[in-house]
């Protein structure tokens, strides 16, 4: 007997899950000629838009447990994009800052999105379509976080 809520085209994880990848995967030429990963580049967009920020600040926006956050920013360290130091006014809090390359990332990272923009925008998809996407995705996430406090 089969079961049509668990086919895998009826569920709507997997095509979020496979599009997640596919794009990140669509990502990673641009990365890679920065010498970074794509984790390492939701932090340093986070940096860029806030720098010095508490650990639990970059966390919070990537929606990841900072027990994920914590190794990366110690490799980002370790390459000399960041530098961690304890918060001066609570010791238990550690500030993330961008260092001279970090900061230097930023001006060459800045034609990325653009470019994969570009490169998704197909006769099947308009920009206003992928914004479109991107706005209700937002939505999704929104609810979802709410919904897990």
């Amino acid at each position: 007997m089969e079961s049509e809520q668990l086919k895998l085209d009826n569920q709507l994880c997997f095509p979020v899950y496979a599009a997640s990848r596919l794009i990140i995967r669509e990502y990673q030429p641009y990365l890679n000629n920065l010498g970074i990963t794509y984790p390492q580049y939701l932090v340093l967009m986070v940096l860029w838009e806030t720098d010095n920020i508490p650990v639990n600040d970059i966390s919070q926006k990537l929606i990841l447990n900072t027990n994920t956050v914590t190794p990366l920013l110690k490799r980002m360290e370790a390459e000399g994009f960041i530098k961690r130091q304890r918060s001066e006014s609570d010791e238990r809090k550690v500030q993330v800052k961008l260092t001279r390359k970090g900061k230097l990332l930023q001006g060459k990272a800045a034609s990325i999105p653009g470019s994969l923009a570009s490169g998704l925008v197909s006769e099947t998809m308009d920009i206003g379509e992928l914004v479109d996407l991107k706005d209700k995705l937002c939505k999704l996430i929104n609810y979802l976080l709410k919904k897990n406090r």
